[in-house]
């Protein structure tokens, strides 16, 4: 039966993949180990979503494992050999600040364990297609140094720029700028994976993606903008904005929008492709912009702290352009907007935000 692998499968993309995969009838394996638990603390657990996919999907094989013991991650691979079609790989160290305080980890989950998947891939089923959710941060400080205005709400690129249009394609630099620790490591990884694509001639396509969002999100602070945001609107929990007057903007892309672009890919994938992915001009806002929607969608005031330092990697602008992965798949579109990636968040989740503070 064709067989689809995740990593991450709990988390925001992977588990929107073994929803999407299955629902077309794919047999669904996934690997996940929690880690997001360990890297932002109990409320961040996925395990509420592992949980909710056993449930709803029969088929689906979950398996709790790391993705740093190679021969783990093989034996997952060898027990399903050639009926693996495509690799969906979203685990990850997703923080700036989190990577800061442990580079080992961070580095061995990103990048090595990047390349114990790929490896896998080689050695089992070279055939497959593999995905990776790489991130916009390769670009480090890069778009920082954009010609960018200061308007009402938010940044803004000058409008006679060229990116202004359509946002930032793929020709940017990587080179010659701050990354974050958790930057570098997303380099690393990305770079093996176009490596593997090009050397060993493995399908691989690594997607640069602006903020992922979407309500299976296990949204915290150091990681998930618009979920942690409505958490916080809906709770009261104290949200901190940190530097650039909270007018840093951010394209937003709902995770069902991705994975239907690697369901694209998927269908007719080509060998070391790198996209950059996200919400574009058709789907973005400013942190000021998010939060007056928040209040507007929960009907509560949120109750927020300004912080003047910005953190380490982060952007003030950045808006992706997706033209290329448009021409390469012109059947792909965008779908759900900020607003309505919110109101969702809002519906799906507020219930569930409302009985953990009770019970905490």
């Amino acid at each position: 039966m064709k067989t689809v692998l995740v990593t991450g499968c709990a988390g925001l993309i992977g588990s929107e993949s073994v929803r999407f995969f299955s629902e077309k009838g794919f047999s669904v394996v996934g690997i996940d180990n929690d880690m997001r638990q360990y890297f932002f603390g109990p409320s961040a657990s996925t395990k509420w979503m592992m949980d909710d996919l056993r449930d709803r999907y029969p088929g689906f094989r979950g398996f709790a494992i790391d993705i740093r013991e190679f021969e783990a991650v093989l034996g997952v691979f060898r027990e399903f050999q050639n009926e693996i079609e495509l690799v969906i790989h979203t685990a990850a160290q997703p923080s700036h600040d989190w990577a800061a305080r442990e580079p080992f980890t961070d580095f061995s989950v990103n990048a090595a364990g990047t390349l114990n998947l790929l490896e896998a891939t080689r050695q089992v089923c070279p055939e497959a297609a593999f995905i990776f959710t790489s991130t916009n941060k390769v670009y480090g400080d890069t778009p920082n140094r954009l010609p960018l205005r200061k308007l009402e709400t938010r940044w803004e690129i000058d409008a006679d720029h060229p990116y202004f249009p359509k946002g930032i394609d793929e020709a940017m630099s990587i080179d010659q700028t701050k990354h974050s620790i958790f930057g570098a490591s997303k380099v690393a990884a990305d770079i093996m994976v176009q490596e593997y694509g090009r050397y060993f001639g493995i399908k691989t396509g690594t997607f640069r993606g602006g903020c992922l969002t979407g309500p299976s999100h296990s949204g915290a602070e150091l990681h998930g903008f618009l979920a942690y945001l409505m958490k916080c609107a809906v709770t009261g929990k104290e949200y901190r904005i940190y530097g650039y007057g909270g007018k840093q903007v951010r394209d937003n892309i709902h995770s069902h929008d991705l994975v239907s672009a690697f369901w694209h890919f998927y269908l007719s994938p080509r060998a070391g492709e790198v996209y950059n992915i996200g919400g574009s001009r058709f789907s973005n806002c400013s942190m000021l912009e998010a939060m007056k929607k928040c209040e507007e969608i929960s009907g509560n005031r949120m109750n927020t702290r300004y912080l003047e330092t910005n953190r380490i990697g982060d952007h003030i602008w950045w808006i992706s352009d997706v033209s290329k992965f448009k021409q390469h798949y012109p059947e792909w579109r965008l779908t759900k907007n900020c607003d309505d990636i919110l109101s969702e968040i809002f519906l799906s989740n507020k219930n569930r935000w409302l009985e953990e503070g009770s019970a905490g």
